[in-house]
């Protein structure tokens, strides 16, 4: 005869075995997955590598450096300031050039058709506007160049920020991983710290005067958010690696580019999509990352994820505005 509770221990028995067996198959697939993802993604990398340097261009960018490098004798400080200033001011500022026309002129209607926040800045608040470029030179010229000072001992203490020898495209491509994660933590928290009430009033309020930010307003900040939050993340990758200043000047370049398009407030065709910090602008307490790996984490996408901005979070690879493919829900009094 059974015993009292054998065919319960049974059951329990069999539905252990059954969640274990799920739970390996759900581990080998993860497995199998990642382990191709991986494989591909070495294989992507290794082929564009090979081909950078020696298909497309040869010893053009080694060449090229060697010409700069001997034109300046070697004069390492204005090297520098040539790779870590000048480059990148000139890429901020030439890529806002083009949006402050259509910010401005509403011209070419080709862009102005892509607005995120449909009816805002349609055209821009010129008064706010000029505040806008006069805080952010000030910003550069009075904060951002003056921290290049201890970065460029730092850099040199390092040894090879002013080699002769470029690094690899290999190379140059792990650095960027690293500098993105870095600059992903070290933003997503001072960020955060800077909403905390008693430091918004004073401090980071200022960023949020626009609520339908435009390129420009990416470093129109107080001067302490503009150290902690924007100038230092992106510092603090190529000094950690003691990276070559041609990998630098790029990644300075990148990053000021790449956070003009994330506070633009236009979904362009092929570029990186600018609905996660633009939802931030609107509603304050969402979206405080970069890549939204730690909103994610932490929770603070919820509301993102609920709405038609996150449907429109992804790279536009045609010509409609995502604002018409995939439109806002009529309001209920409409």
């Amino acid at each position: 005869p059974k015993m009292p509770g054998q065919d319960t221990a049974a059951c329990a028995y069999s539905c252990c075995f059954s969640q274990g067996e799920k739970l390996w198959d759900a581990l080998r697939i993860s497995a199998y997955v990642f382990s191709t993802g991986l494989l591909m993604f070495t294989a992507l990398v290794n082929s564009v590598s090979w081909f950078m340097q020696n298909i497309t261009l040869g010893n053009f960018w080694q060449t090229a450096w060697l010409e700069f490098y001997n034109h300046m004798e070697g004069d390492e400080w204005t090297i520098f300031l040539i790779g870590a200033a000048l480059v990148p001011a000139l890429a901020f500022w030439g890529f806002n050039g083009i949006l402050l026309v259509a910010d401005i002129t509403g011209k070419p209607t080709f862009i102005t058709r892509y607005r995120i926040q449909l009816g805002k800045n349609d055209p821009v608040d010129t008064k706010k506007l000029w505040k806008a470029i006069y805080t952010a030179l000030v910003n550069q010229f009075f904060i951002s160049f003056p921290m290049l000072v201890p970065m460029f001992y730092i850099m040199k203490s390092w040894g090879n920020t002013f080699s002769e020898e470029l690094p690899t495209f290999q190379w140059f491509l792990v650095e960027l991983s690293i500098f993105t994660v870095v600059e992903e933590i070290l933003f997503y928290y001072t960020h955060r710290l800077v909403h905390h009430p008693v430091l918004y009033k004073y401090i980071h309020k200022k960023h949020h005067e626009w609520t339908a930010p435009i390129g420009v307003v990416s470093i129109y900040a107080h001067p302490i958010e503009h150290i902690v939050s924007n100038t230092l993340p992106v510092m603090t990758g190529p000094m950690i690696m003691g990276s070559h200043i041609v990998s630098t000047s790029a990644w300075f370049s990148l990053a000021l580019v790449t956070t003009s398009i994330s506070h633009c407030g236009y979904h362009l065709p092929f570029l990186p999509s600018p609905e996660f910090h633009d939802f931030h602008h609107l509603k304050f307490n969402q979206c405080y990352g970069v890549l939204g790996v730690l909103d994610f984490l932490h929770g603070t996408d919820r509301v993102f994820r609920q709405t038609k901005a996150f449907e429109r979070h992804k790279v536009l690879l045609g010509l409609t505005p995502l604002s018409e493919s995939i439109p806002e829900p009529p309001k209920k009094d409409e």
